[in-house]
């Protein structure tokens, strides 16, 4: 599985050396906004964080799994991409987060696109799904270009940094990627 590469990127685990720009990255509150954690992130909690996926195997039930993502020209950090998986195995949660100056380059579609066909390819899951919140419109454009479709909204059914939110549901199954990625005829 890892490291891997596309046209821009090296798709790695963690190492130590990412904590600063880890940090950096999750202490962007805009960054942070729409996410799990709190800024400032701190260089402590980058390098634990970096620890505790260290000790993970990835594709392992149960757990999120998250990926480094490395520029091949210079070595730079400006992202990762992770994946839960479910108990049986059989469903996968995705989410990415990109360094500002590099959202919207194509970056999030390349790490994406290997991440679904990590999870439909390698590890034969099902389906595979995100939860956005819908005001965070860039990554639910991010997610619909990778062909995942919208499933439904709850309403004020998370209670997240302080207030209710939305949470949108997108999905795609293993069979829609199989007919996106066979070629006609």
């Amino acid at each position: 599985m890892l490291p891997a590469e596309t046209n821009r990127l090296i798709l790695r685990a963690f190492e130590e050396k990412d904590a600063p720009a880890f940090s950096a990255y999750r202490s962007d509150p805009r960054i942070a906004r729409y996410q799990g954690w709190q800024a400032p992130f701190s260089l402590e909690q980058a390098r634990a964080f970096i620890a505790e996926m260290r000790a993970k195997t990835p594709g392992q039930p149960g757990q999120w799994y998250q990926v480094a993502l490395e520029l091949k020209n210079n070595g730079s950090l400006i992202g990762d991409c992770a994946f839960h998986l479910s108990a049986d195995s059989r469903q996968a949660e995705i989410g990415m987060t990109l360094v500002r100056s590099f959202q919207n380059q194509g970056f999030a579609a390349e790490a994406g696109k290997w991440l679904l066909d990590y999870l439909f390819g390698e590890l034969q899951v099902h389906r595979v799904f995100a939860n956005i919140d819908p005001r965070n419109t860039s990554a639910i454009q991010a997610i619909g270009r990778l062909g995942l479709r919208f499933e439904g909204r709850f309403i004020q059914s998370l209670w997240l940094k302080g207030e209710w939110v939305d949470e949108e549901w997108h999905a795609l199954l293993r069979s829609e990627w199989q007919s996106r990625s066979t070629p006609p005829g």
